[in-house]
């Protein structure tokens, strides 16, 4: 059976895009779930089969958001332990290389 976690959009002590928000912007928002996602394989490696990693779009009252997810496969152990891993050990903080992923997207807006 497949499930889903969803670990968020920026790193949990980071700021990011607030859907309903004057200044929001859901090309950025979707940028920083790249960003964000590219970021988790770095740490966490690549997903194993029966798990992958996905910028998912969330009804919401004022719009849609995006944030990224694990999907996988709840009858692969592997699939299991890995998102429950990044789940678990989600970081706080960008990186040095999604710094740097996030300043070149902001020159390209």
């Amino acid at each position: 059976m497949r499930d889903y976690m969803d670990i968020g959009a920026v790193p949990y002590d980071e700021a990011c895009q607030q859907v309903g928000t004057p200044n929001y912007d859901p090309m950025k928002a979707r940028k920083e779930c790249r960003v964000f996602k590219n970021m988790l394989k770095r740490i966490f490696g690549e997903p194993p089969e029966g798990a992958r990693l996905t910028v998912k779009g969330h009804e919401h009252d004022f719009g849609i958001y995006h944030s990224v997810a694990v999907v996988f496969d709840t009858d692969n152990e592997a699939a299991v332990e890995y998102a429950f891993k990044v789940e678990r050990e989600t970081p706080a903080k960008w990186d040095d290389k999604a710094l740097a992923e996030l300043s070149q997207e902001a020159e390209r807006i």
